[in-house]
């Protein structure tokens, strides 16, 4: 994970109390609700100049920072697919 997606991702988890944020954190557990979601997406999306897939849009990949980093990763430029 690169550390300007843990910044980012950072003031969407209010119940993280400063604690790292490591691959297996767990978003829901750290206060990310589905309204929340959608406004990281944006900034994920702004922030990485990507647009995830339709299909990378689900609980599995906003259930840990790592995996959503993974879907992130996917799309940026280099990645393969």
């Amino acid at each position: 994970m690169d550390p300007r997606f843990t910044e980012l991702l950072a003031p969407f988890l209010k119940f993280s109390d400063d604690k790292e944020i490591t691959p297996e954190s767990n978003l829901r557990e750290l206060g990310l609700d589905s309204m929340q979601s959608i406004e990281l997406l944006f900034a994920i999306e702004d922030t990485y100049g990507i647009t995830l897939p339709d299909d990378e849009l689900n609980d599995a990949t906003f259930a840990t920072a790592g995996s959503l980093w993974h879907a992130i990763a996917a799309q940026l430029p280099g990645a393969r697919a």
